[in-house]
């Protein structure tokens, strides 16, 4: 019996163990996707105890807390910080093959040198373990990034922000850690929802530029995305229901968009046409740019309305969403293709049966401009496990090239979850490593060892031209 989560954990075989511990570990981090402050970067914070860490903002772990049958006192309410740490100890031990079991440990292991277990019984000692080295200047935020081998963080940050963080981090020389802004402008696309024209305001005050109609706007958001590119930018994301493609005529658009200014909601055509048009204006501006254009799709939000209400978004009531259309998609991607302005482009489904659909999709697109220039994204939010992380990325082997990958991110709210690094490169390493004895790829370590290099740190810093 294998003890557990030692050296080797998850490396099964010995051409899997060299590629890992030889290859693979000693690469840097890039995290081109998370949703950490930079705020609390900028100013080093630190943490009182575990559970402000661990617990504070991740709904992964409020999820399994709730099936756990644990009051909401315990996950987002006014219980003590100990308490709630404990009761996620007791939910943990339940959590057999659940990707949070191993996190929590990898976390537990790296950061806080405690290799034993974390249930119900150890909870009192975890504590106290933890909560001791967090009062050390070691488990600050910045020395936290150090010590997990980062090298570059983008954060998501909306159009309006004023990214006053990024530039106090730019500008401090003792931050080893490049951290660049990522355009996230979802409120300047969802015009169907409520707070759509307050937000144009704020927009038309950031940039200094009126927002009468749909062309204004776009140079509204045009004005923000120069000023991001200033501020080192190379990446944008979307979060969408699906990738859509639904054009109309400038005219339909901008009656749309007065429509709206006026409180008249959109139907659901009306929607998809403006989002189709919003889209197409960007991305023809990250071509221009030598960007990267993000795209997250197949997210059913919010669906316990009791619980929204209470809580807001991003608590732990999404689901995935069955619905995607590689109709749509594809015509989107070919739309701007054709007046040669697709950028360099990564695609993520939430949902996995969508993993052959983008995997053939993705060699409609690719040429000679960029190496992978159309991605498919890591398995992502409810798929970044053992299982999903395979089956995405045999996904890509077989209809692709594996080999070209950009790799894995954390898209995460906590300064622990860069161990999610390694689980993808031990998996990576060992899905590689019983190929190769297999029979099925030649025993050539030296070729084997640059392409898991490649995956895991240089494939993403050329993409993104970091």
């Amino acid at each position: 019996m294998k003890q557990f989560m030692d050296r080797d954990f998850l490396l099964s075989t010995e051409t899997s163990k060299v590629l890992y511990h030889d290859y693979a570990s000693k690469m840097p981090i890039i995290d081109y996707h998370c949703h950490i402050n930079p705020r609390e970067i900028a100013e080093d914070k630190t943490f009182d105890n575990i559970t402000q860490v661990w617990l504070g903002g991740d709904h992964y772990k409020w999820r399994q807390m709730r099936s756990n049958g644990v009051d909401e006192k315990y996950i987002t309410g006014n219980g003590t910080d100990k308490d709630k740490f404990k009761m996620w100890a007791k939910t943990l031990q339940k959590a057999i093959g659940n990707p949070l079991y191993h996190w929590s440990h990898l976390e537990l292991q790296h950061y806080f040198d405690y290799n034993g277990i974390l249930n119900e019984k150890t909870a009192e000692m975890v504590w106290n373990t933890c909560n001791d080295k967090l009062n050390t200047p070691s488990m600050s935020v910045r020395n936290i990034i150090r010590q997990s081998n980062v090298e570059l963080i983008c954060t998501t940050d909306d159009p309006i922000d004023s990214l006053e963080w990024h530039q106090k981090i730019k500008e401090d020389e003792t931050i080893e850690t490049k951290v660049l802004p990522a355009f996230r402008p979802d409120k300047a696309i969802n015009i169907e929802k409520p707070d759509f024209s307050e937000y144009i305001d704020k927009l038309s005050i950031v940039s200094n530029i009126p927002i009468t109609g749909f062309s204004s706007l776009c140079n509204a958001l045009s004005n923000r995305l120069g000023y991001f590119d200033s501020m080192g930018c190379k990446v944008s994301d979307h979060a969408l229901d699906f990738v859509m493609y639904q054009p109309a005529s400038m005219e339909e658009i901008e009656s749309i968009f007065q429509n709206r200014k006026d409180g008249v909601i959109p139907n659901e055509k009306e929607q998809l046409q403006f989002k189709t048009a919003i889209l197409l204006f960007l991305g023809r501006e990250y071509h221009r740019l030598g960007w990267v254009m993000q795209l997250h799709y197949g997210t059913l939000r919010n669906n316990n309305e009791l619980m929204f209400h209470r809580l807001g978004p991003d608590t732990g009531f999404d689901c995935i969403n069955s619905y995607s259309s590689s109709t749509q998609m594809a015509s989107f991607l070919n739309a701007l293709n054709v007046t040669g302005q697709l950028p360099k482009t990564i695609i993520y489904s939430l949902n996995p049966k969508d993993n052959a659909m983008i995997g053939t999709l993705l060699g409609c697109f690719q040429d000679s401009s960029a190496i992978g220039k159309i991605q498919q994204g890591s398995a992502w939010w409810f798929n970044d496990h053992k299982l999903g992380m395979v089956e995405q990325m045999s996904s890509l082997a077989n209809l692709g090239l594996l080999s070209n990958f950009i790799g894995m991110l954390t898209d995460s709210r906590s300064f622990l979850s860069y161990t999610r690094h390694e689980y993808f490169r031990r998996i990576l390493c060992d899905m590689i490593g019983k190929w190769v004895e297999n029979g099925e790829y030649p025993d050539d370590i030296e070729t084997l060892g640059s392409m898991v290099q490649d995956i895991s740190y240089y494939n993403c810093k050329g993409y993104f031209n970091f």
